[in-house]
């Protein structure tokens, strides 16, 4: 089959076995498949794969069964689903977990549904299950016109939640408020902490989405809520920042983080779970949809990484394979 690999830092094409599944595998032929920044990550040398995993780069595909294991029942040989996997997904065909399969849902696309596992599972378990966002409350999400920051918009606002974004640009800023978005703050321009406290008028908001880190840490700590978490999901800005403990004990802040790949397949089944019951309605009613900025063929990887790294995009950027 043919695959894209990761050789001295570079993308390039190369062939491969078609890998077998096992007993719980299914074997999926990859139609679309989503590029994500941990892909960049693992290029650089930045996110080796976990023990197991497939040395190929690509988190989340979509496609056709066309071999299960021995202990397969619940998805046959001809489904079309999409599928969060360790790794391997720049690739003709790809392994994933049985139970990390989901249904394609009604009217969306294989490019559409190979931008919904990473984000979709991501922004599910860190702001409603970790961070435990509820109505009414106000969610923060740095990186806003990204993958996980216009999935976290339309999730937020579908649960009845208000929204404020911070990008890079005042374009980034019209597009996330036409997507939903309450507020946005366009970083290069405003102060977003002094922007977020006027706003709210000096009461915070209640949860932090930060794919940022480094020197965004003290200042969210200074834009938070009474009782409000922070959940930390990436760290382009770096890993390092000067805290102070006082506003943590004074309005019993929570900082947390998480993240998925090295996660095991039952914490990531239970997501799959509850994204088929919360989530997949909503995706197939149209109520909320993928944000696709660009696709790239297979052998144009190298190409959707240069874009990606660029942040000029808005929204998801797909291989079809």
């Amino acid at each position: 089959m043919r695959a894209i690999e990761i050789a001295a830092g570079a993308l390039q094409p190369t062939k491969r076995p078609v890998p077998i599944p096992t007993d719980d595998q299914v074997l999926i032929k990859v139609a679309a498949a989503g590029v994500n920044r941990p892909d960049v990550m693992q290029r650089k040398g930045l996110y080796p794969q976990p023990p197991g995993a497939s040395d190929l780069p690509g988190l989340e595909i979509a496609g056709i069964v066309v071999a299960t294991g021995a202990a397969v029942n619940s998805i046959k040989i001809g489904d079309p689903v999409c599928a969060l996997v360790s790794g391997g997904g720049y690739a003709d065909y790809c392994l994933a977990a049985a139970a990390h399969c989901l249904p394609i849902p009604a009217g969306l696309s294989f490019v559409q549904a190979a931008a919904l596992p990473e984000t979709f599972f991501t922004v599910w378990s860190n702001v409603f299950d970790r961070a435990r966002l509820q109505s009414g409350e106000t969610l923060l999400v740095h990186g806003g016109s990204s993958g996980i920051g216009t999935t976290a918009i339309q999730l937020a606002k579908a649960f009845d939640s208000n929204v404020i974004v911070t990008v890079g640009s005042n374009a980034k800023c019209r597009f996330c408020l036409e997507l939903g978005a309450d507020a946005a703050f366009n970083y290069k321009e405003q102060d977003f902490v002094a922007e977020i406290n006027r706003l709210t008028e000096g009461l915070g908001v209640d949860v932090i989405l930060d794919m940022i880190g480094g020197d965004y840490f003290p200042r969210n700590l200074r834009c938070m809520a009474t009782d409000g978490r922070l959940v930390q999901i990436a760290i382009q800005n770096g890993a390092k920042a000067d805290i102070n403990l006082l506003p943590i004990m004074l309005k019993r802040l929570t900082i947390t983080g998480s993240t998925l790949r090295a996660r095991d397949d039952g914490f990531k089944a239970d997501i799959a779970e509850k994204l088929l019951k919360n989530v997949w309605p909503l995706l197939a009613s149209g109520s909320i949809k993928p944000i696709i900025h660009s696709t790239f063929a297979l052998n144009e990887a190298a190409l959707a990484h240069e874009l990606m790294e660029s942040s000029r995009h808005i929204g998801k950027i797909i291989l079809e394979v």
